[in-house]
């Protein structure tokens, strides 16, 4: 059994135990099926991935429907349920889930109730597919380095660049673009752009396999022009907008990362129950049981740090960086940690291809590097102590 109690914490609502047992429920009638071809067709199974995720409603959590309202509002506790609950089933449930919401995170945040109608509802009932198009070859975590550049021409924009490691790079239905539009030097200078697919001057150029499969890809701007409706935001904005979206789901991946860690550990408490060693259950063994604590513990303390920051900006904080950083930090590297000792303790069962435990260890080893590196959380943290340091 997964491990349920944490359901009782305080930082959930009877809603949220509703949701969760719900779309657990889900999962377990319909991902089997739904993932069946995903070795086989990647962009096919996204594609009804996001489909059966609208069907039945799911998206409307990472994409509320209140377009040109200003009352769409992402619930953060929700998304992370979510996120750990699709991730703890497979992998790429999560990511076609996720991805609705980064892609039209800005949208919702930022966007013109024009620019809402136009775009929400498609990614809502998982007709179209959305992406978030921040990371360049030599811009990844350090987005002030932006190249890609978007100049005014004729009453509209006019991008080129390049993005690299873009989910659902070639499948999506729109991208939310960053690019230098000069307005000031550094982080200053960036503006955001919704770009549809099919524009010209749009093209993709490198369709980029990874170790756990998932559709990304890079993509190429020359002379690619929007209208001015394409703006996001005021130009120059883009950087706030880039940081207010990650802010939200920033926490989210340590959730996913979560999700992985739970299903490994019940992989290998049940391997551990199952399996006789010097004439006794390998969980009797002294060595084993430290192990699955350590492994419990790493888990419960992730999942403290995840909920909190959820918690803390479905309270009203107006920003949680250091708490969401926190968060991604530490479930990220410690999902690492429990999925290793998975496959250490399942022997040689754990390195068969196709096990769960082989795709859990190649599923767990991107988190700890998008939506900003361990590395780039730790300065972030320290960067937030020590500005609130001087504040005092």
């Amino acid at each position: 059994m997964i491990d349920r109690s944490f359901l009782g914490w305080p930082f959930f609502e009877d809603r949220h135990r509703v949701l969760a047992e719900q779309l657990n429920d889900w999962a377990d009638a319909h991902l089997p099926a739904l993932l069946s071809e995903a070795e086989s067709d990647l962009d096919g199974t996204c594609r009804r991935l996001a489909a059966a995720l609208g069907e039945a409603g799911w998206l409307t959590w990472c994409v509320p429907e209140a377009e040109g309202t200003g009352q769409g509002r992402l619930d953060v506790r929700s998304l992370c349920l979510m996120r750990e609950i699709l991730a703890r089933h497979h992998g790429l449930a999560d990511f076609a889930f996720a991805m609705q919401g980064l892609g039209s995170g800005p949208i919702l945040l930022f966007g013109t109730a024009e620019q809402q109608q136009r775009w929400l509802p498609a990614v809502r009932s998982g007709r179209s597919l959305a992406a978030f198009a921040l990371s360049e070859p030599d811009a990844g975590s350090d987005v002030a380095a932006t190249a890609t550049r978007a100049r005014r021409e004729g009453g509209g924009w006019v991008l080129d660049g390049c993005k690299t490691w873009i989910s659902n790079g070639g499948i999506a239905g729109h991208y939310v673009v960053f690019a230098r539009s000069e307005e000031a030097p550094g982080a200053k200078g960036l503006s955001a752009f919704i770009v549809p697919a099919d524009v010209p001057g749009l093209n993709i150029a490198e369709r980029i396999a990874v170790t756990a499969p998932h559709p990304l890809a890079r993509l190429e701007f020359d002379g690619c022009r929007v209208g001015e409706d394409g703006l996001l935001g005021q130009p120059g904005q883009g950087f706030r907008i880039a940081m207010a979206t990650l802010d939200i789901f920033r926490s989210t991946v340590g959730a996913a990362a979560l999700g992985l860690a739970r299903r490994a550990f019940h992989e290998a408490l049940e391997h551990a129950r199952g399996r006789s060693l010097f004439g006794q259950p390998l969980a009797e063994l002294q060595l084993t049981q430290g192990r699955l604590a350590e492994m419990a513990t790493a888990i419960d303390a992730a999942a403290l740090l995840v909920y909190r920051a959820a918690w803390a900006k479905d309270a009203g904080a107006e920003r949680v960086t250091r708490e969401a950083a926190m968060a991604k930090l530490f479930a990220t590297e410690e999902a690492q940690k429990v999925v290793d000792g998975a496959v250490q303790l399942l022997g040689g069962r754990g390195l068969v291809a196709g096990s769960k435990a082989e795709e859990l260890y190649r599923e767990v080893r991107a988190l700890r590097i998008y939506e900003g590196a361990s590395e780039v959380q730790k300065i972030i943290i320290a960067r937030q102590l020590l500005t609130e340091a001087s504040g005092r």
